[in-house]
């Protein structure tokens, strides 16, 4: 990794040429997760007053492809997502977020960022090559880059020191998260929030704008 941004430190503003535009044959690792999926079997573990509650919870979640994104000499490939989680056999949002997956191929990194309506956003980061099946991204407390951003009440309550995501690809189609958000309760308490579920696919995904264009001509 050092090598290739010693190398774009050279030239900060030249973009690459010759992009290929189909995002989803350049999503590496985030190829499988790109499309709609439906999770039945999430379980969260989360704090409160009497101690640890476990709920358990159903998802949708969809990735949808984004046109190449470019920073000088940086090339991304990405998805968009939306993630809406209930409680089974309720309507009420339990769990609302949205961001990106992206994808760097001349670093072979992964970036999540995420945000969710309770004012907290967060950018984690990982390694894998192309092929891999497995993988796993972290964000942290007090970093300018890859780090976590909370409203005061979350800062002083439940303080978020971080937040660490392993994707796992499953042989059948379907792919799983485990999530650990590293907790300190009003400054004293650690807590390890978990989430986790197992995806099944139930859409396949669109081109983005710019596949779609050529692929109309």
């Amino acid at each position: 990794m050092t090598d290739i941004y010693s190398s774009y430190r050279k030239d900060i503003y030249t973009e690459p040429a010759d992009v290929d535009i189909d995002t989803l044959q350049n999503l590496g690792p985030l190829r499988s997760m790109a499309g709609v999926w439906r999770g039945s079997k999430g379980l969260d573990v989360n704090p409160k007053a009497a101690g640890p509650e476990t709920q358990a919870f159903v998802e949708r979640l969809e990735l949808q492809p984004i046109d190449p994104q470019t920073n000088g000499p940086q090339l991304f490939y990405g998805l968009r997502y939306h993630q809406h989680i209930v409680k089974p056999g309720e309507v009420e949002t339990y769990h609302d977020q949205i961001g990106y997956w992206l994808w760097e191929p001349a670093t072979e990194t992964i970036i999540q960022t995420l945000a969710i309506p309770r004012g907290q956003v967060a950018m984690a980061v990982g390694r894998a090559a192309p092929e891999s099946k497995e993988f796993e991204l972290v964000a942290s407390r007090g970093l300018t880059t890859y780090g976590i951003c909370s409203n005061v009440f979350l800062e002083e309550a439940f303080r978020t020191d971080e937040y660490r995501i392993k994707i796992t690809i499953n042989d059948d189609g379907t792919w799983s998260y485990d999530e650990t958000t590293t907790l300190v309760i009003k400054g004293e308490t650690r807590f390890a929030h978990t989430d986790k579920d197992t995806l099944i696919k139930i859409g396949e995904p669109a081109l983005n704008p710019l596949a779609k264009a050529k692929s109309a001509r």
